[in-house]
């Protein structure tokens, strides 16, 4: 009698903490799901958002060096990278998050030899600690951009 009591009592407890589990794993994911979108520019008639929040991250789309009216910084790889950096800063801004929240960028040029440039004007813009970085050359940019930059940020806790 006293082993089936114990037995019983067992299972239920077991039984409590799966519904338990499952209830706060359910949870999370649809925490996780939640998704809301960014758009700064006016309808370009693009299929994207400026930005992505999923959760406590911002995913910002590729920006190129353009000014409020989307036209190109002129005078070469160092305006425009400035320009892309503060187009990115903007998102970032109204997603809630700030410049420190980066944690990854991924830089494209039209141009690899223009990398130093770009780096001295990166440099100035971001705080430290620095994010995680790839650049790439691109074998073309829309817009015959020299430049387009897209960065992940995670805003902290």
């Amino acid at each position: 009698m006293k082993m089936t009591i114990e037995t019983r009592a067992a299972r239920l407890l077991l039984w409590a903490f799966t519904i338990a589990l499952t209830v706060g794993v359910a949870g999370q994911r649809i925490q996780c799901q939640e998704r809301k979108a960014i758009n700064l520019a006016p309808a370009r008639g693009l299929p994207f958002s400026d930005g992505i929040v999923a959760g406590n991250t911002l995913y910002v789309a590729g920006q190129e060096g353009t000014d409020d009216s989307g036209k190109l910084a002129a005078g070469g790889i160092g305006p425009e990278t400035t320009a892309a950096l503060d187009n990115i800063q903007k998102i970032i801004k109204a997603a809630g998050f700030e410049l420190k929240d980066v944690v990854s960028v991924t830089v494209y040029l039209a141009d690899i030899h223009e990398f130093p440039e770009m780096n001295k004007v990166y440099k100035s813009v971001m705080p430290d600690p620095k994010p995680a970085r790839a650049t790439v050359q691109a074998a073309a940019l829309v817009n015959n951009a020299r430049i387009e930059i897209s960065a992940i940020a995670v805003k902290q806790k």
